[in-house]
């Protein structure tokens, strides 16, 4: 297999390449920060060469009861959680309009083979929804909204859905993969674990490195 791995930024492919230990069959690639810039950087990277599996990989926030810090989080369903409209009645999806959606599948076989690829090498794992945000959420009434209308809501990043849409397009199975370096909610640094969060990553690529061959 020939498998392309994006992050958002280069401490994340760093850690992402010290679990790969050089492995020729990943190429990991920098997307940029947000889903236009890693939907447009993915999408140059599958035209200029063939791949049989896109990864969107990095740290992120997790929700409160859901994903703690310095775990694991694979994503069952890419969720775009702030693309759409407001209304007097709420916040309006893209599928709610009907101009498309905001909810893209992983591919459910390697999600479970990577799932359990990870739990057996003693990581602590969970699978489900992965929000993609434009603005990353900065206090607690965010939060709650947000796993109010995304049930069992896990983690939110950035990047997750623009590298999934590239993928899509391109006819090419994709998943996310996280590590959880801070809670979702109100911003503060003081509490954010990168370091061990980039740990959780490396170990998760090793893993990656032995399960898909």
């Amino acid at each position: 297999m020939n498998i392309l791995v994006m992050t958002a930024v280069e401490v994340e492919r760093a850690a992402v390449l010290r679990g790969l230990h050089d492995c020729s069959r990943f190429h990991v690639g920098i997307a940029g920060v947000g889903a236009a810039s890693a939907a447009a950087r993915t999408a140059a990277l599958l035209a200029a060469a063939k791949y049989d599996l896109v990864i969107s990989a990095g740290i992120a926030g997790g929700f409160i009861g859901a994903a703690e810090i310095g775990s694991l989080v694979l994503a069952d369903e890419i969720i775009a959680a702030d693309l759409g409209a407001e209304s007097v009645d709420g916040f309006l999806s893209l599928d709610e309009l009907g101009f498309g959606s905001s909810h893209i599948q992983v591919d459910r076989e390697w999600q479970n083979r990577i799932a359990e690829a990870l739990q057996g090498a003693g990581l602590t794992v969970r699978t489900g929804p992965i929000l993609t945000v434009t603005t990353v959420t900065g206090s607690a009434a965010t939060a709650s909204a947000l796993a109010k209308r995304i049930p069992g809501a896990a983690a939110e990043a950035m990047e997750g859905y623009g590298v999934a849409i590239a993928a899509q397009y391109g006819g090419i199975p994709f998943l996310e993969l996280r590590s959880i370096s801070n809670p979702v909610g109100p911003r503060d640094r003081s509490a954010w674990r990168i370091q061990d969060a980039l740990q959780a990553l490396e170990s998760a690529s090793s893993v990656l490195m032995e399960v898909l061959k």
